[in-house]
């Protein structure tokens, strides 16, 4: 296997599970996985298959301090690794190692062989089993095996439930499929478990778009079943998130408001025009008038509606309507022509009444004589 990574659309070259990893003695902070993410020394490791502040997802987890950021001979591949034996906890360091110097398919042989050897042991670890799964699965994201990665993450969540770099690297390989729905599924997940995971808010948000466009204004009820994560396997934080972030977070909830508006907005129109192309017209002017309360100030849909009263012969509502647009344009050419119909229509019905009326008049005055 080599080394090729197939990234996930609109991942740049940050700290993200597609990216490369650090230089040796460097780590990719968490809190970035954007092409603008800082390498940091000295961070710690993620524990039981979390993922800590400062923290990538593509980083292998169980790594002890001792051999952080070290390479060759001088790291301590000897540590122990939870409960995994000595000879299977060194196939695991050694897994380690090879990952951070961006030996990705010799690193997979390694967690292969320690996976194995689990299993042939009958080793009663979960724990120690799902991180090596999860490791495995970073290989695979790396050498772009996508399939595979998808397999070991799903093989380490069953082990521990809501482990958060399973779940994030099976989101991220997912979207490298284009299998939006699932990694939609697995990213609010993580949400669920760590609100201050930015790659996993930025990825939403992402892939969001993707799903309006692909499956339309009725795309959350194509979605896979996301899993309520108990209050247990949820991460509490003492740190606020700061005004920035929340200013950040109320900006991007009214740019997906308005987008969401305006996929509505753009559906109902077409279905209108659909609908006056038909003869339907009383669907129409059901249809425009849903426009005009997403868009209140837009005058083709005035006109629009207007031309479907005329038909109605409803004379005074498309005169309403060219009036209302003819104030949003003073000089729209289609406001004054369909007022001008609308006002002989109106003349017509006048005249009607003053018939009616005259004749309503001479039988009461046969009937007086």
């Amino acid at each position: 296997m080599g080394n090729s990574q197939k990234k996930a659309p609109g991942h740049g070259e940050g700290g993200g599970p597609h990216s490369q990893p650090g230089t040796p003695g460097h780590k990719r902070s968490h809190g970035n996985n954007t092409a603008n993410s800082k390498e940091v020394q000295g961070k710690s490791p993620a524990v039981n298959g979390t993922l800590p502040a400062g923290k990538s997802q593509d980083e292998p987890q169980g790594s002890g301090p001792a051999h952080s950021g070290t390479t060759g001979a001088s790291c301590n591949l000897d540590a122990p690794c939870g409960a995994l034996p000595p000879p299977l906890a060194r196939l695991k360091n050694e897994g380690n190692m090879l990952f951070k110097n961006g030996q990705f398919g010799d690193a997979l042989e390694k967690y292969t062989q320690a996976i194995d050897g689990c299993i042939e042991a009958g080793i009663d670890s979960p724990e120690d089993l799902c991180i090596l799964y999860s490791n495995r699965a970073a290989c695979y994201l790396k050498d772009g095996s996508s399939a595979d990665c998808i397999q070991d993450c799903t093989r380490a969540l069953e082990l521990r439930p809501f482990s958060l770099k399973p779940l994030l690297r099976r989101a991220m390989a997912y979207e490298t499929l284009e299998r939006y729905s699932k990694a939609y599924a697995d990213y609010k997940t993580v949400l669920q478990i760590d609100i201050s995971v930015q790659a996993a808010h930025d990825s939403v948000h992402r892939i969001t778009k993707m799903l309006i466009e692909q499956d339309g204004p009725d795309w959350r009820e194509k979605l896979p079943e996301i899993p309520k994560v108990p209050l247990s396997a949820q991460q509490h934080r003492k740190d606020e998130p700061s005004a920035e972030v929340l200013q950040a977070r109320a900006a991007r909830a009214e740019q997906e408001k308005a987008r969401k508006a305006e996929a509505r907005f753009t559906l109902l129109k077409q279905e209108g025009n659909d609908a006056v192309k038909n003869g339907q017209f009383q669907g129409a002017v059901d249809k425009y008038s849903e426009c005009l309360a997403i868009k209140p100030n837009e005058c083709a849909i005035y006109t629009n509606r207007a031309l479907c009263y005329l038909k109605l012969e409803g004379f005074a509502e498309a005169k309403q309507d060219c009036d209302s647009a003819l104030q949003i344009e003073p000089n729209n050419k289609k406001a004054f022509y369909r007022r001008a119909l609308a006002h002989k229509g109106l003349k017509v019905d006048i005249e009607a009444i003053k018939v009616e009326m005259n004749r309503e008049l001479q039988e009461e005055q046969t009937l007086l004589h």
